[in-house]
């Protein structure tokens, strides 16, 4: 069984998913032990408490710099025994420390399919917005792992979602995380958790399940 910590900022809708998927037994090698998040009033919080996992708050501006912060962040990590880190709406930026003592061991959904409107300043209804700007006819999400490029690790799994002629941000926003992210985050994190993920050559790949006899 491995340990799960979801690092969280906001609403924590992705961390429902997670939550909601482990408690249907779709996540049956892993278990959410831990909950992290930024912000003190991240509403994420109460999510993890009402479903009885322990929360920690762990704040940037309490340390003197980010080598100070990303070393925390390890510590309590590994006070939990983590073997997976996922990313759910985590708006605080770690740096090589975290990444190297968790190295293809960190995960995160983005909400368009990249390429497309990723990188730096491209986050929540941000992406949204640039999408409709653009006028592309299809977005989407994929779940990736994190490496020392934002939104530049590999790709685990991604899912197309139409974009409608009268959507808005929000409406987009919306119908990506419903058709998308909410399925794609916990599925991956049950696969990780299953062994059933390698990494080669900056390539992730679904090793298949062998069947018992």
């Amino acid at each position: 069984m491995l340990n799960i910590a979801v690092l969280v900022s906001g609403g924590g809708t992705n961390l429902q998913a997670l939550i909601d998927a482990q408690a249907a037994g779709k996540i049956p090698d892993g278990r959410i032990a831990c909950v992290i998040s930024s912000r003190m009033d991240a509403f994420a919080l109460q999510r993890a408490q009402k479903a009885g996992i322990p929360t920690e708050v762990l704040l940037r501006n309490h340390f003197a710099d980010g080598n100070a912060y990303d070393a925390a962040l390890v510590s309590l990590l590994q006070s939990y025994s983590v073997g997976l880190v996922v990313l759910a709406g985590f708006m605080t930026i770690f740096g090589k420390t975290v990444i190297h003592a968790f190295e293809n061991k960190i995960i995160n959904v983005h909400p368009s399919l990249i390429p497309s409107f990723c990188g730096e300043g491209f986050y929540g209804l941000r992406v949204h917005e640039a999408a409709l700007r653009r006028g592309v006819r299809v977005t989407g999400a994929p779940v990736h792992f994190v490496n020392e490029i934002c939104d530049g690790g590999p790709i685990i799994l991604q899912k197309a979602v139409e974009v409608l002629p009268d959507d808005t941000p929000q409406t987009l926003q919306r119908r990506v995380m419903e058709q998308a992210e909410w399925e794609l985050l916990p599925r991956a994190t049950a696969l990780f958790c299953a062994g059933r993920i390698s990494v080669k050559d900056g390539i992730a790949s679904i090793v298949q399940e062998t069947s018992q006899k």
